[in-house]
């Protein structure tokens, strides 16, 4: 297991971007002394003095503009040079005045601000905003458990809650309620549900199930409780979302309207029982049949929880190294494939799920799903007692517990110097759809010389299909490919109507646009809705391809 950092330890370390001398990749964007690029329109001299009032606000030892101090908001995992997405400064509150005092600051100056909470958001941006010139807006300090509610299993937490952090908090306090967490454990709570991340518990799809209830602090600064928390008391505020009128909490995911300060967490009862199962598949095209299977079973919850069906590299990496079994160029070769299966003793696909419950209906649940897989040619069972002594078992069983884990991070020493990516395309629990995107994904992968690293996350009736291909940060040829291939996967998953669900910063732009129905509609709304929430359009331009008016004009890095 990887050991938590703080973000000043991980600047500190880091050996990434010691030395950076920052460019300006846009004519708008001047570079200070420091070699942090100013913020768009902004002079020296009011950045100079914006800089001062804020740390009137949060003490100087909170407030970040040398480039050295800002190491730790760069993206760590770019596929374009780290200028592209250089933050001015950065700045870190404890609380929710000091947050409207910052907005205010950054209204006065007309500084844009990119919020982040605790997590390393690695593979989709890090802590690095989209447009250079931003500063970030660190929550990380923000860092209270302020309520675990036993009788109604919930948490109210801040954004600087790790899920590691919150389930020490209720295994050190007795706690029996079980979170659901994002695979890497160091993730934060709020950011990874803003996000619309997944987890592997039955509660593992996170906005849908487990939010209930925020606070948002507008650009104006106005604080807003949504739902029951819009009324005095707030008694029923984290028992049900919804409240009165329109359902506003969706318009803060994946979105730049708002800073969530605040989130009630729902949380899962501990069962009486809990037994994780492995099912291997050796055919290449099984995803189709195990796809089949899985839908009817989760729509009758006798799967659970948020299973999941594993290509044979992502298995691999979470135990061995490539060159172990091949140290050429490109994809791993059939041979060196058919190595690992007999090494790993799996297939090419390994699917994992859990029982939840009394002995009694575990073992018929079992009974039925068991029927179900054997369908399937070549399907091979493992329980606890066979497989428990391996990395990749273990890093499955903890997390379908919701035992945070760092295993996953480990993945990135499949090759040396290594980076990830995420690509997320939606996909109906439909065999042949999963097929066809798997197919043309690995296919597509391996022509560009990268192996297919990818899984089936499943919800109720979607399935995330997760790709997330790692490529060496040393070599510049190799980033631009694989940015060239996440694009043309991006327009094949569109193609096709498979909406991408959550992407990198240097794709949201695509990625919006591919939500084109009736020239943009969708888009269209979303820049109206920003015009209304946040006039000053000082918060997070650019996140998620939406745009403020005042930074698409000019050679300004609009979409």
């Amino acid at each position: 297991m990887i050991a938590m950092i703080t973000r000043r330890n991980f600047i500190r370390n880091s050996a990434v971007g010691a030395g950076l001398t920052l460019v300006a990749a846009n004519g708008a964007l001047a570079a200070g002394p420091d070699g942090a690029p100013l913020p768009p329109r902004v002079s020296r001299s009011a950045f100079d003095s914006a800089l001062d009032a804020l740390r009137a606000i949060v003490g100087p030892r909170n407030v970040f503009s040398d480039s050295d101090q800002l190491v730790g908001y760069n993206d760590h995992f770019a596929m374009k040079p780290p200028e592209e997405h250089a933050p001015s400064g950065a700045v870190a509150p404890t609380s929710v005045d000091q947050i409207q005092r910052v907005l205010a600051v950054a209204r006065e100056h007309g500084i844009p601000v990119w919020t982040i909470s605790t997590g390393r958001n690695l593979g989709y941006g890090g802590a690095a905003p989209r447009m250079p010139g931003t500063l970030v807006l660190d929550l990380k300090r923000m860092n209270r458990i302020i309520e675990v509610n036993e009788k109604h299993c919930y948490a109210i937490v801040e954004p600087g809650v790790s899920y590691t952090e919150l389930y020490r908090h209720l295994r050190r306090t007795g706690s029996r309620l079980w979170i659901d967490c994002a695979a890497p454990g160091w993730g934060g709570v709020v950011g990874n549900l803003l996000d619309r991340g997944v987890g592997y518990t039955p509660m593992g799809e996170h906005f849908l199930q487990q939010q209930c209830g925020m606070q948002v602090v507008l650009s104006d600064g106005t604080v807003v409780d949504t739902g029951m928390g819009g009324q005095a008391g707030q008694a029923a505020m984290s028992v049900y979302r919804y409240g009165n009128g329109p359902w506003v909490d969706g318009l803060f995911t994946q979105s730049n309207l708002g800073v969530v300060t605040r989130m009630g967490v729902q949380l899962m009862p501990q069962p009486p029982g809990y037994r994780p199962y492995m099912v291997t598949f050796a055919d290449e095209d099984a995803i189709q049949p195990i796809t089949e299977v899985v839908r009817p079973l989760k729509l009758a919850q006798l799967i659970p929880n948020a299973a999941t069906s594993t290509e044979l590299v992502w298995e691999a990496a979470v135990e061995k190294r490539k060159d172990q079994y091949y140290t050429g160029e490109g994809a791993l070769p059939d041979s060196a494939r058919r190595a690992i299966m007999d090494d790993l003793d799996v297939g090419n696909w390994s699917f994992y799920g859990a029982l939840y419950g009394t002995e009694e209906m575990m073992d018929a649940t079992w009974e039925v799903l068991r029927d179900s897989f054997s369908t399937i040619r070549g399907a091979r069972f493992f329980s606890e007692a066979e497989k428990g002594h391996t990395a990749s078992w273990q890093y499955r069983a903890k997390l379908m517990r919701g035992e945070p884990n760092m295993t996953e991070f480990g993945t990135v020493a499949w090759i040396p110097n290594a980076a990830h990516v995420g690509f997320g395309p939606v996909v109906p629990v439909d065999g042949e759809l999963a097929l066809r995107q798997y197919t043309k994904v690995r296919q597509m992968s391996e022509e560009a010389g990268f192996d297919y690293f990818g899984e089936f996350i499943v919800g109720w009736r979607d399935m995330h299909h997760i790709y997330m291909p790692a490529f060496r940060r040393d070599r510049p040829e190799e980033k631009a490919r694989l940015l060239e291939l996440l694009d043309r996967l991006i327009d094949d998953a569109t193609e096709d109507s498979f909406g991408v669900y959550r992407t990198h910063l240097d794709l949201m732009d695509k990625v919006a646009s591919s939500y084109s129905w009736n020239d943009g509609a969708l888009g269209r709304l979303n820049s109206r809705l920003k015009a209304a929430i946040d006039p000053s359009g000082i918060l997070a331009p650019g996140k998620s391809g939406i745009w403020p008016s005042q930074f698409c004009e000019g050679d300004l890095p609009c979409g």
